[in-house]
């Protein structure tokens, strides 16, 4: 996934980081996967270091396959933002709560039972991309 197309992501904190070298959401994940590699980063780029931190969090969330865009706002809204926080979810449980999401507007349909288990496995399998 192109850094622009992470959700949230503004055009100039793109603009920047493209003009970084950082291309992609895996870019961005290795040039900012610990405290002080985003502090860098963020000095490099002048970058709020919360902003930075939550599009470091959406990119670690699309390392989950079957999580675009929509889903991984169905996630954020349902308290998800981080690959531990899915991680640590019970399938039947995130379910219900994207289900819900999804009739309040948030997505034209909620995933499937199944892709949630998937997505959960994934999270755990894949563990953190990001230090804290």
């Amino acid at each position: 996934m192109r850094v622009q197309e992470l959700r949230g992501m503004q055009a100039t904190m793109a603009e920047k980081l493209v003009a970084a070298g950082i291309k992609s959401a895996d870019d961005l994940l290795a040039a900012g996967k610990t405290p002080a590699a985003r502090k860098d980063l963020a000095a490099r780029i002048s970058a709020d270091p919360k902003e930075l931190l939550e599009m470091l969090n959406r990119a670690d969330l699309a390392r989950v396959q079957g999580i675009g865009e929509v889903y991984s706002n169905l996630l954020e809204n349902a308290g998800v933002d981080t690959i531990a926080e899915l991680g640590k979810r019970v399938p039947a449980n995130l379910h219900a709560k994207l289900a819900e999401q999804a009739q309040k507007g948030d997505a034209r349909r909620a995933p499937t039972l199944a892709q949630v288990e998937d997505w959960v496995k994934q999270a755990k399998e894949l563990g953190r991309g990001i230090e804290y």
